[in-house]
């Protein structure tokens, strides 16, 4: 509501400067005419003498009012939109006078056309028109003049004002100026002129085409400001001759002193354009090379892959050096090599390929430490190519030249030794960003890695069991610590029915979410099939055929399956090649491992696969004690590669045989801590440990 409210302000106050303005002149057309027709039939005027030069001030400040709100407030304008906003106005004003103009030579030599009142009221109307165009030449100026404005300036532009707004009140007293003061203000006037004519910064940021327009444009403007001054001058002198009583432009001190600073600081611009215009293609040539710089440096922040990196160094080196064509041999970050070209096909790179090997011209393409200093000879004699200049330059990466660029042009000689600098650290510049691409291209794959890593360690955690099955017979304990990587180690308990309990511990190949996701399918079946009261063997054979659908053909699953019958004192199991359990009888003080023969899950994948696993049984006691354990526990390594192997496992087992299953586990993973030295693990570590009650 404020932004709306405050532009229907402006375009208010626009509308009443440019209405007081309006009528201000009609008021001044009026009294200026009564004044002139009573003087010459000898009559009292009926208006004061005073009032055509104040009404004269008054449309001036109004006037000047109007173009401050509609230009000097713009902030849409840029430089040449001022110059043009000064064409228009003098445009439309000439047009103005003109018709006018073309008015009294179609009456000709009529007693209307020589008719002093008028040819006054011709006369007040280009007089009108030359302080309409001044006061829109002064604004524009005044912005132009301010572009790097500071305080000093800001207050030499407010004495200006302070100046020339006093010189127009004595104008519109009528009263001379003091000879003393008129030199002191002239003196004043002068050497402010010629500060506020000096600041020319904008025309800095004018581009080859827009100094042109900016020199043609100051051309016309001096031309419009001759014709006023022209057409004006011709009306007052021909008034002149007949009476002094009129408002004569050529006495008015402020009309003619903005004339003058609207004359130098146009002569001013003309000038510093005009010596800028030869420099000004080197300067647009420096500023694209920087554009073009900058794009190739921020290309990793706003590119989406390499290619856009090499699209954009291609365009910005031939733009810089004017190339007629250009290609970029690549090798890209998986060794697959890739070719770009710009204004020229790949049979034609080719074929200028062969041919530099032909001659064997060396430093060109190969980067070698020989540089061909002409080379128009060898391309001159390449009849089947219109280029007849090469320059190219290695594309390095982390010290390994990954590619080359190579500029053509039709003209022999193309390329001087500024070109080959501008090249040279396009080039350069583009291996950085090519660096840094790739390297933030790894940190967002080991980003997306970690959080994989992440879910399946979720996930692997959700899969086993937080509450393993008890019996009165026996109890049951597992420690399962995960390593930095996504493993598949899996354990879990289900009952059978009151007497029969099943047992499972698996270890999937692999790591990440692959793993946590056969570690997942395995969960399934155990769950499904061992509530059948399948034979160990029988559940294998399932098992495998189940899994040989969704396994990969280089992935398998080890695992050993256990069924505890507390009726028979009895256990049955399979193991499909997995870790040999290790066993302790009460009573004895050495443990033993169950060495029992039986094929990975999925790595037979056929009906044969029964021919490779067995069902097994042993009768337990009270006292005995069944460790069961992943391959991440007897591999795991001390600082001298040593492995902590079944003997330290089997010993520290034979070192609590008569502790409980919990202080036994804890006891075993203890010794695995100290022979490893490390709590940081390469592999998974997980045992159950099951121990027969009295």
């Amino acid at each position: 509501m404020i932004t709306i409210a405050t532009v229907f302000k402006s375009k208010t106050l626009i509308r009443l400067a440019f209405l007081g303005s309006a009528i201000a002149w009609v008021i001044l057309l009026f009294s200026d005419i009564t004044l002139l027709f009573s003087t010459m039939q000898g009559l009292q005027p009926d208006v004061p003498e005073w009032l055509p030069r104040l009404m004269l001030t008054v449309f001036v400040i109004s006037l000047f009012y109007y173009y401050r709100l509609r230009i000097e407030l713009d902030d849409s304008l840029n430089f040449t939109d001022l110059l043009w906003k000064v064409f228009a106005t003098g445009l439309i004003t000439t047009v103005v006078s003109l018709t006018f103009r073309l008015l009294m030579f179609l009456l000709g030599h009529t007693s209307l056309a020589t008719n002093v009142v008028f040819t006054d009221f011709i006369y007040q109307i280009n007089l009108a028109l030359l302080v309409n165009f001044l006061l829109a030449a002064l604004v524009c100026w005044k912005r132009l003049i301010l572009y790097h404005k500071s305080k000093w300036l800001l207050r030499t532009w407010l004495a200006f004002d302070i100046i020339l707004l006093t010189i127009l009140v004595y104008d519109m007293l009528g009263t001379l100026m003091p000879e003393s003061l008129r030199i002191v203000f002239n003196l004043i006037l002068g050497v402010m002129l010629l500060v506020l004519s000096a600041n020319m910064r904008w025309v800095a940021y004018l581009n080859f085409k827009q100094k042109w327009t900016s020199l043609l444009l100051l051309l016309l403007v001096f031309f419009y400001l001759a014709y006023f001054f022209y057409t004006v001058g011709s009306g007052a002198e021909m008034i002149a001759k007949a009476t002094t009583n009129f408002l004569d432009f050529r006495n008015h001190l402020f009309i003619i002193l903005l004339a003058l600073f609207i004359v130098v600081y146009g002569i001013f611009s003309f000038l510093v354009i005009l010596f800028n215009l030869p420099t000004s293609s080197v300067f647009e040539q420096k500023l694209e090379e920087v554009v073009n710089y900058q794009r190739i440096s921020q290309s990793i922040q706003t590119e989406q892959d390499e290619e856009s990196v090499y699209n954009i160094l291609l365009e910005s080196s031939v733009s810089s050096v004017f190339a007629d064509a250009a290609w970029l041999e690549i090798t890209g970050a998986n060794n697959e090599q890739k070719i770009f070209t710009y204004h020229i096909t790949e049979q034609e790179t080719k074929n200028i390929r062969e041919h530099l090997e032909k001659n064997q011209v060396k430093g060109i393409l190969d980067v070698g430490s020989e540089k061909t200093k002409n080379l128009s000879k060898y391309l001159s004699s390449l009849k089947s190519s219109r280029f007849r200049s090469i320059l190219a330059f290695p594309i390095v990466v982390k010290e390994e030249n990954i590619g080359t660029l190579a500029l053509l042009k039709e003209l022999p000689e193309g390329f001087n030794k500024e070109m080959t600098r501008i090249v040279s650290t396009f080039a350069n510049q583009a291996g950085i960003s090519i660096e840094n691409f790739r390297l933030l291209e790894e940190a967002f794959q080991h980003a997306r890695y970690k959080e994989e890593l992440k879910i399946a360690k979720t996930v692997q955690q959700s899969l086993l069991p937080t509450k393993l099955e008890q019996d009165h017979d026996f109890e049951v304990v597992a420690f399962s610590a995960s390593a930095d990587e996504v493993g598949g180690d899996y354990y879990d308990t289900l009952r059978i029915d009151e007497h029969k309990v099943a047992l499972i511990i698996a270890d999937v190949s692999g790591k990440g979410t692959t793993a946590a996701f056969h570690m997942s399918q395995m969960k399934g079946i155990f769950h499904s099939l061992a509530q059948q009261q399948l034979d160990p063997r029988e559940f294998m054979q399932r098992a495998n055929k189940a899994l040989i659908y969704c396994l990969e053909r280089n992935s398998f699953i080890s695992a050993s399956f256990f069924v505890i019958d507390t009726t028979q004192k009895k256990i049955r199991y399979s193991r499909a090649g997995h870790c040999p359990v290790l066993y302790l009888r009460a009573g004895q003080s050495n443990s033993y491992y169950l060495k029992d023969k039986g094929a990975a899950l999925g790595m037979v994948r056929n009906s044969e696969y029964g021919n490779y696993i067995e069902t097994n049984e042993i009768s337990y006691q009270s006292g005995d004690i069944m460790v069961l354990y992943t391959d991440g526990i007897t591999e795991a390594q001390n600082g001298k590669g040593d492995e902590f192997g079944y003997e330290h496992l089997a010993s520290a087992l034979n070192e609590v045989s008569t502790a409980s299953a919990k202080e036994i586990g804890d006891h075993i993973i203890k010794r695995l801590y100290e022979f490893t030295g490390t709590q940081n693990i390469n592999d998974d570590y997980t045992s159950m440990t099951v121990k027969f009650k009295a």
